[in-house]
């Protein structure tokens, strides 16, 4: 690639784009996450006992996941109809309000219909922003796009972790829409995407039905979620239950849902920057996604057959495991670019979604087998 048009690629509009593409999934992660972190002080101060702690939180965050379901296919065909700019602003909107609603619940079931809407809500934004700059980028370029509007959002985890710990559940839920509504007033100055707007009026756009007609398209679609349920496997499972996990590892010490979330996403940042400028190196986003992949793995062995050690090196386990699933954004980029403008949004918007939706089969499934063989066997 020339030097002139990497930096045209990387011009003042595309710059503030990317920025506020980043920005957004910033406050998309804070919002997708908080639930996780305070999960368990949320509950008890709606009255929950303690031994119904998991089961309600289980039931909770799977109203979650199933809003993104639906979300993820509404979005996704809204995006390739009308638009990557109309998902940007109506899904941090939607969530934005859910999660400051959130602030205020009076019972566990006003909770769980709030996280299924904030759910819909949040299943919008990182497709949308990733369909965004692979289409405003040049292909040489889009690897460091993606990975800077991951690696910036991630960090949102963070942020969300440390104020679930410092301050109320309501005050982090009010934070957390208060980020949203203020991120609207950027997004009226970022590009929408000339591929989409040079679509001829008579193409097909957008529509699930496109996808599932024709057998190398699913075949293909499917290829790319199923690489991706791993990450969801770690967050959805492993991290977000790791105080009932570590209780059975025998783990000594305090082990808190809040801080294995800072420091696994502490260390995912790191590992989708890396993940796409080793995609970027290799020339080969497959090659990337398999070596992540297979560290993954190898942690997970480690996490499940972990002797007695002490709180501190289980949440460096859990940096550990943070990187290995740091090719999220390379995995959204490798199902942009699979499929045509026209239903590239409904693609990159679904599949991530379909992904976070597998935590839902899977918490069940951990619930179902629990009582019969114990969480950690489950």
């Amino acid at each position: 690639m020339l030097l002139g048009e990497y930096v045209k690629t990387f011009n003042n509009s595309v710059k503030f784009t990317v920025l506020v593409a980043a920005l957004g999934y910033f406050v998309d992660i804070y919002d997708l996450l908080l639930f996780g972190i305070v999960r368990m002080p949320s509950l008890r101060s709606l009255g929950v006992p303690e031994d119904q702690m998991m089961s309600v939180g289980v039931h909770l965050l799977n109203m979650q996941m199933a809003g993104m379901l639906i979300g993820g296919i509404v979005w996704g065909i809204t995006g390739d109809k009308r638009g990557r700019k109309s998902v940007l602003f109506g899904s941090i909107l939607l969530y934005s309000v859910c999660n400051i609603a959130n602030a205020f619940v009076p019972n566990p079931e006003v909770y769980g219909w709030l996280r299924f809407f904030a759910g819909i809500g949040l299943a919008g934004e990182l497709g949308a922003a990733v369909t965004l700059v692979c289409e405003i980028m040049h292909k040489d370029a889009r690897g460091t796009g993606t990975a800077i509007v991951a690696s910036v959002g991630i960090m949102g985890a963070v942020l969300a972790s440390l104020i679930g710990d410092y301050f109320s559940w309501q005050t982090a839920y009010l934070v957390g829409g208060g980020m949203g509504l203020c991120l609207l007033a950027l997004r009226a100055g970022i590009l929408e995407s000339t591929m989409f707007s040079e679509l001829p009026e008579t193409a097909s756009r957008g529509g699930f039905h496109q996808l599932l007609l024709q057998p190398r398209h699913w075949v293909r679609y499917l290829s790319c979620i199923v690489i991706g349920i791993p990450i969801w496997f770690v967050i959805g499972i492993l991290i977000t239950f790791s105080p009932e996990l570590t209780h059975e590892l025998g783990v000594n010490g305090v082990v808190t849902g809040s801080k294995a979330i800072m420091w696994t996403y502490a260390a995912s940042t790191l590992g989708d920057l890396s993940a796409g400028l080793l995609s970027q190196w290799l020339r080969s986003r497959k090659q990337a996604v398999l070596i992540y992949l297979c560290l993954t793995v190898a942690l997970f062995f480690l996490y499940v057959h972990l002797p007695p050690v002490s709180s501190s090196t289980f949440y460096c386990l859990c940096a550990g495991l943070g990187f290995g699933i740091g090719y999220w954004a390379v995995f959204v980029t490798v199902a942009a670019e699979q499929f045509g403008t026209n239903i590239r949004a409904t693609v990159a918007t679904t599949a991530p979604n379909f992904v976070r939706g597998s935590v839902v089969p899977l918490t069940l499934a951990v619930e179902a087998l629990r009582g019969q063989v114990g969480i950690l066997n489950s």
